[in-house]
């Protein structure tokens, strides 16, 4: 089944305990696009300028994504340039260029009309409104956001919301999305705003999926606590960078690749996403993401089960 992804395609500059990084191919929809490839077809929208040559863009099209959606235009790409030296767990933003990103209008090629799955990456809300528009009959939409939307362009996020099969966040945007400190209350909030589920990611700790009655109808007992997949404990961590994307594009990539979107399967797919985003950041930008095997993706979700004693 095929995912179109909408987001941010982009250069970063990265400085962590481990070194430094000029120029990495990155953005969301990069990474989130590299991880989900390893499971199902990708489709990504997203926008690029003069910067963005051929040898990136066979960066995707080399893993099978299909990079029509992708527009070139004049300018420079969306860069941004950080920092991971105080807490490998929060970057330091140092400076951002929006460049031909600022002025991103999403346009959907008439070959992506029969994508079945729709994942809406971190941009404006109403761009992810406009797209989800214009795709009304995917089998399921997720969708992430951050803390600039949520303060600053709350009605149209809440308009999005309404609208999601699933939002992925972190810990941090879930309790201020619901103005509330409390985890467990903030999920509750945030599932009356209209996501059937909410899938909030905690870093090295892993991910906690809470459900709301309409996920799965007539799978209400399997569903009356949250979920939580734990994470790989790594020895060494080279950039944090993109590994929330990653492990949406696991979580997704592996949901688009089963026959129907079970309990059991979702619950699977988080571990599949906790996967991916080990793998990115091993190295620097997305760099382990493009010469993985499956068989290696395999290997871990293996060691992911033992820890977990997942079925």
């Amino acid at each position: 089944m095929a995912i179109l992804v909408v987001g941010s395609v982009a250069f970063d500059s990265i400085e962590t305990p481990s070194g430094k990084a000029e120029r990495c191919l990155g953005g969301a929809a990069t990474y989130f696009s590299l991880a989900a490839s390893y499971f199902t077809d990708v489709r990504v929208i997203a926008v690029v300028g003069e910067d963005f040559t051929a040898k990136e863009e066979d960066v995707l099209q080399r893993r099978g994504i299909d990079t029509r959606g992708l527009e070139h235009v004049k300018g420079k790409s969306f860069f941004w340039r950080g920092s991971y030296m105080k807490d490998l767990n929060e970057a330091q933003t140092h400076e951002t260029q929006l460049n031909v990103f600022e002025k991103f209008t999403p346009k959907i090629p008439a070959a992506y009309a029969d994508s079945e799955f729709l994942f809406l990456a971190n941009i404006d809300p109403v761009l992810q409104e406009n797209v989800r528009n214009q795709v009304p009959n995917v089998r399921m939409v997720c969708g992430d956001t951050m803390n600039y939307w949520i303060t600053g362009h709350r009605e149209n996020l809440e308009k999005v919301l309404k609208g999601l099969d699933g939002l992925l966040i972190n810990d941090g945007e879930a309790k201020l999305l619901a103005n509330d400190n409390n985890l467990v209350r903030a999920a509750r909030k945030i599932l009356a705003m209209g996501p059937k589920s909410l899938i909030v990611k905690h870093g090295e700790y892993g991910a906690t999926a809470f459900f709301s009655d309409r996920i799965f109808p007539g799978e209400k007992t399997h569903l009356a606590l949250p979920f939580r997949a734990p994470a790989l404990p790594l020895s060494e961590v080279v950039d944090p960078t993109g590994a929330g994307d990653s492990f949406a594009g696991g979580f997704f990539g592996y949901l688009a690749s089963q026959a129907e979107v079970t309990p059991a399967s979702f619950k699977r797919a988080m571990f599949y996403g906790g996967v991916m985003g080990s793998f990115a950041v091993e190295r620097f930008g997305t760099e382990r993401l493009q010469d993985l095997t499956r068989e290696e993706i395999d290997q871990r979700f293996a060691l992911f089960r033992e820890l977990s004693h997942l079925d």
